[in-house]
């Protein structure tokens, strides 16, 4: 009885270390991109593992998409990756010809359909 009272505790301990492992790990790299401008989500928020993301599509410059503008023409050698997009865009004040909203909508979707690779539609990136 007591060599099976061991095998037992010795089961639970390997189960539970396997799900602690198991639940470290797929939490390792999620990231969503999120704003603090928007105060009310309409949607949830995109799920995006950004260095997987970069792989993935073979970007290695992060200017590729945290860009900088001077003057109306992009600056090659600048990134706004410590920014949020809401720094430089605003949210539909009507002044901006590219509202926050319509900038990640263009950003993101306009690359994808170009390389015709990555999601399109509304419930591909906002996933509930």
């Amino acid at each position: 009885m007591e060599k099976r009272t061991v095998m037992v505790y010795i089961v639970i301990t390997l189960l539970v270390f396997s799900f602690a492992v198991i639940s470290g790990f797929s939490q390792e790299d999620v990231s969503t991109i999120q704003d603090s401008a928007f105060k009310e989500k309409m949607r949830p928020p995109v799920r995006f593992l950004h260095d997987e993301h970069n792989e993935t599509a073979l970007i290695e410059e992060c200017n590729t998409c945290h860009h900088v503008y001077e003057e109306g023409e992009k600056a090659e050698d600048e990134s706004s990756e410590d920014m949020e997009c809401s720094e430089c865009h605003a949210l539909d004040d009507g002044k901006n010809p590219m509202s926050l909203v319509k900038i990640y909508h263009v950003r993101c979707k306009r690359c994808h359909q170009e390389k015709k690779a990555g999601p399109v539609m509304c419930g591909e990136c906002h996933v509930k």
